[in-house]
């Protein structure tokens, strides 16, 4: 048998609209409102869209602290209605995380500060509850 065929493919060219899209992708960190997050044309470089995705990105990083602290979880109930219970808190706060860290790979300085000072923030209000509970446990 043999191997005298070409190894290399013919690359196809980039059409215009390929050159276009690939123009918007930033591969290192950049300050400004012209950023794409998760979806297509999303925020669209307008700055209120952008103001609320820089919003919802916090909330998102907020949620997923208290997700990590959930314990709503009846401990009366079936081991597997707790399990599954369970692996579904843990199914959404990996989903939400996933598009956090997805938020943050847009490359944008803003979209990173706000998940850090997002999950910093939702870090500090879960162990000041947790800390006002074992307060008031004590009384």
């Amino acid at each position: 048998m043999s191997h005298d065929m070409p190894m290399s493919m013919p690359m196809p060219m980039p059409n215009d609209t390929m050159n276009h899209d690939m123009s918007m992708m930033h591969m290192t960190f950049f300050w400004g409102k012209d950023v794409v997050m998760l979806f297509n044309d999303w925020p669209n470089g307008k700055l209120g869209m952008y103001i609320l995705a820089l919003a919802l990105v916090f909330v998102v990083a907020i949620a997923i602290e208290f997700l990590t602290d959930c314990r709503a979880i009846n401990t009366r109930a079936s081991p597997v209605i707790r399990g599954l219970a369970q692996a579904s808190v843990y199914g959404l706060r990996m989903a939400l995380a996933y598009l956090v860290m997805l938020s943050v790979m847009s490359y944008n300085i803003g979209v990173f500060i706000v998940v850090v000072v997002g999950h910093a923030f939702g870090y500090f209000l879960v162990k000041y509850r947790a800390a006002l509970k074992a307060k008031n446990d004590l009384v």
